[in-house]
C-alpha cells in the first residue's frame, strides 16, 4: 500500500470530507453509506471524519444541501418566516429533490429504520435550536416537530409519489399554499 504525504490542513480535509460525503450519501443513501467509505473517498482516516464531525448524522447534516442552510433561511424577520421557509423548501425541492435531506431520510426508512430514526432525531434537533432564535413559547420543539411532519407530507406526495393535487400544483401555487400552513403552524392564535 502506498501512504499519502501527511498534509496539515484541516479546512482542507474537511471540505475533502464533506465533498466525499454529499457523493457517498448520493450514490448509496443515508443507511448504506459508511464512515469508512467516506473517509477513503476523502483520503483520509475514519477518526479524522468522527473528530472533525462527531458521527455519521452529524457529518450528513454537515455535507447535504438544505438542512446546513436552515440557520440562513430562518434568520430575519419572525413576521416573514413562514414565506422564507416555504420559500427555501420549493426552491431547494424543485432544483434537486433527489439529494435533499428529507428524502435521502425518507427513502432510508425502509431500508434502515434504525438509521433512519438516528438521523430524524439529528434533524429535528437542529431544526429545533434554529427555530428558537426566533420563534418564542413553550411548545416551540411541537412546533417545529408539526413544520416538519407537514413538510414530510408535501416531500412523500409532491417529490417521492409525485401523484395527486400537491404534485401537480405550480410552484409559486405550492409556496403560497405552503406558506399559509406553516404561519399557522408557526405563530398559531
Amino acid at each position: 500500500m502506498t501512504r499519502r504525504p501527511h498534509r496539515r490542513d484541516p479546512e482542507g480535509h474537511r471540505q475533502d470530507i464533506l465533498d466525499a460525503a454529499r457523493s457517498c450519501f448520493g450514490e448509496r443513501g443515508f443507511a448504506r453509506a459508511t464512515v469508512r467509505e467516506i473517509a477513503s473517498r476523502a483520503g483520509v482516516t475514519h477518526g479524522l471524519v468522527l473528530r472533525q464531525f462527531g458521527s455519521k448524522e452529524q457529518l450528513f447534516l454537515a455535507a447535504v444541501p438544505g438542512h446546513r442552510e436552515l440557520d440562513a433561511v430562518i434568520a430575519g424577520d419572525p413576521d416573514t418566516l413562514p414565506e422564507r421557509v416555504a420559500r427555501a423548501y420549493v426552491e431547494r425541492m424543485e432544483a434537486g429533490a433527489a439529494t435533499d435531506p428529507l428524502v435521502v431520510l425518507l427513502r432510508s426508512i425502509a431500508s434502515d429504520q434504525q438509521a433512519a430514526a438516528k438521523l430524524y432525531g439529528a434533524m429535528e434537533e437542529s431544526s429545533i435550536r434554529a427555530y428558537r432564535e426566533v420563534v418564542d413559547g413553550e411548545d416551540v420543539a411541537i412546533r417545529v416537530a408539526m413544520l416538519g411532519a407537514q413538510l414530510i407530507g408535501v416531500t412523500v406526495n409532491r417529490y417521492i409519489a409525485r401523484t395527486g393535487p400537491l404534485a401537480e400544483l405550480p410552484a409559486a401555487a405550492l409556496t403560497d399554499r405552503l406558506t399559509r400552513v406553516l404561519r399557522h403552524i408557526l405563530f398559531p392564535t
